[in-house]
């Protein structure tokens, strides 16, 4: 049978988007073990304990392997691959519920090189960490003594695995056998497995990572209230002022209509009808404009989808689950981005949809890639496991391709053809009207640097827990709370921006536009500039890839916040426009 014409491209996009998610669970990732079967422990990766982000191959220290050369199964997804999951077998011989007894697994020479990189690690608190059946555990490389002239190294590995039924639920690791590093001897590394029964259920295993005591603490709870009560106050605050203020304006406005030509010459007409020929005119750099209001929305969208299902599928519980799905839902909502994008310049009157479709789809993944490889230059320079390998690049490019370019062009297609006529309450003028002079805190730069300091008050603290979760050994699983926090943030930022709208549209001011984008997305720069004080004052990283990689994310983090939040407040904006001026008998 011939196949269709192109069924391969299709066929390969599927593939690529398979690589997202978690592979075909088999052996460990069914989770499930017969009496005797293999059980994996996997080496991930080495580093120091002040910057988890920060990591090595846990084999570019000169630990030995074990004597087992070969497993059954091999794995690692795209996710894995970005975040630096580099997983490479223990060869250490471990079967379900076979105990094992203290036993030499191997054997390393003590060169004075390989006695210079343990002492490095050891000065620089150089932790491990290890994988069996996708649980974590942590072990620590070794320590000096007080006067920090001796350095010894742990070299054994005590686990202890609980099992219930035929599932492992809990895993611990004790380091023993503190050996001084000595060069030009031989060192001996040891392990044993100790198989307990556990009432731990399979679905809770995971508890024992995470702290109710930080996430659930009173100022978690407290800063959540606190922000409840700022979006009653704001929506409030914005229904009684703009109603009350705009029922005025009505009111005055049909007086005037009242008046016969002399009489309305003879006022003092003034107020947001009076740009009512140039309040709906383009913006200005339209294509760029709506670019941003596309990708914006796709943020939104990509933020809603991936909170809503880590909440269901608790995502924290597999490796670069996240990312993977992050990533999965990024792609699979590129039809919004085009939508959203491509209708707006369509009303604009934009006529190169084309070159807007390529700069809406690229615009996230060219700054997330290019920080990225950029980061990836140094990483490689000091051979960090954050290294992306060329093939995941390839893979990520060919997504980017492949996936994303041709569902963006369908949503601008149809967003086009759908919402793409301009259906405006007011005419729009010829020529434009020349803006007055107003009053200092009126110009939109000034709006513009206030507007972000409400939306950033009200997800500031959880600003705190995600940047610790992130940046420190700390699990982030409230995403109830993370659910919360974006629908206030989503209330205040709309509120925000109608409220510095309608003030520049009273002072005569049509370039609302991109004033309620930019008001809304300078939440990013306070953003921004908090994760200069959490670098300085909650953390302990130093060096230039430290450095480099944490300001790197925060930029990108940074302007994607900034992009939705900006998004939002364009679309709350705009429909509160579109109202008042629907409202308004023009002549």
């Amino acid at each position: 049978m011939r196949p269709l014409p192109g069924v391969p491209g299709v066929a390969a996009a599927a593939a690529l988007l398979l690589l997202l998610l978690p592979r075909a669970r088999a052996d460990e990732h069914e989770h499930t073990y017969q009496d005797k079967e293999e059980v994996v422990l996997w080496m991930n990766t080495v580093g120091p304990y002040h910057n988890r982000q920060e990591t090595y191959k846990y084999f570019s220290l000169p630990f030995c392997v074990g004597s087992k050369k070969s497993i059954s199964h091999y794995h690692e997804t795209l996710g894995e691959a970005l975040q630096g999951v580099e997983l490479e077998f223990s060869g250490l011989d471990i079967k379900f519920k076979d105990d094992v007894m203290p036993a030499t697994y191997c054997e390393i020479d003590l060169d004075k090189e390989k006695r210079d990189a343990f002492v490095y690690a050891i000065k620089n608190h150089y932790w491990y960490q290890m994988y069996i059946d996708d649980l974590p555990i942590w072990g620590i490389v070794g320590e000096a003594d007080e006067n920090g002239e001796d350095y010894y190294l742990w070299t054994y590995k005590k686990l202890e695995i609980g099992f219930n039924g035929n599932r492992i639920v809990d895993v611990n690791l004790t380091s023993e056998g503190k050996v001084k590093l000595v060069p030009n001897t031989k060192i001996q590394m040891s392990y044993s497995v100790k198989w307990k029964k556990s009432d731990v259920k399979f679905e809770d295993r995971f508890d024992k990572y995470l702290d109710p005591s930080f996430f659930q603490h009173r100022i978690h709870w407290f800063s959540i209230f606190n922000s409840f009560m700022m979006v009653i106050f704001l929506v409030g605050l914005v229904s009684m002022i703009l109603m009350r203020t705009l029922r005025k304006d009505y009111a005055r406005y049909s007086k005037e209509e009242e008046m016969d030509d002399m009489d309305r010459d003879l006022g003092d007409e003034y107020g947001w009808k009076q740009v009512h020929g140039d309040v709906f005119r383009p913006s200005s750099h339209p294509l760029i404009f709506s670019s941003l209001i596309g990708s914006g929305c796709q943020i939104f969208a990509v933020s809603l989808i991936v909170i809503i299902v880590a909440m269901i599928e608790d995502l924290y519980t597999e490796r670069g689950s996240m990312l993977s799905t992050a990533i999965f839902v990024y792609a699979a909502t590129s039809p919004v981005n085009g939508y959203f994008g491509g209708s707006l310049y369509a009303r604009q009157g934009g006529r190169r949809w084309i070159k807007q479709m390529f700069i809406g789809a690229f615009l996230i993944p060219a700054m997330v890639c290019g920080t990225a490889f950029f980061i990836n230059f140094i990483a490689i320079y000091y051979h960090a496991s954050r290294a992306i390998p060329f093939g995941t690049m390839v893979a990520v490019c060919c997504i980017c391709f492949f996936v994303i370019l041709p569902l963006n062009l369908v949503g601008t297609i149809l967003g086009r053809n759908l919402s793409g006529q301009p259906n405006f309450p007011c005419r729009v003028n010829a020529v434009p009207r020349p803006i007055p002079e107003k009053k200092w805190f009126m110009e939109p730069a000034v709006i513009v640097c206030l507007g972000g300091i409400l939306p950033f008050g009200s997800i500031f603290i959880e600003m705190y827990f995600i940047f610790t979760s992130f940046w420190a050994y700390k699990i982030y699983y409230v995403y109830g709370f993370m659910m919360l926090v974006l629908v206030i943030l989503c209330i205040v930022t709309v509120c925000v921006t109608i409220v510095c709208t309608y003030f520049l549209l009273n002072a005569e001011d049509y370039r609302w536009q991109w004033t309620s984008f930019l008001s809304a997305a300078s939440t990013a720069i306070y953003v921004y500039m908090y994760s200069f004080y959490y670098y300085f004052f909650k953390t302990k990283m130093y060096g230039l890839f430290q450095t480099s990689f944490y300001f790197g994310y925060m930029a990108v983090f940074s302007t994607a916040l900034g992009i939705m939040c900006g998004a939002i407040g364009y679309m709350g904006t705009s429909a509160f426009v579109r109202k008042i001026y629907t409202n308004v008998k023009i002549d």
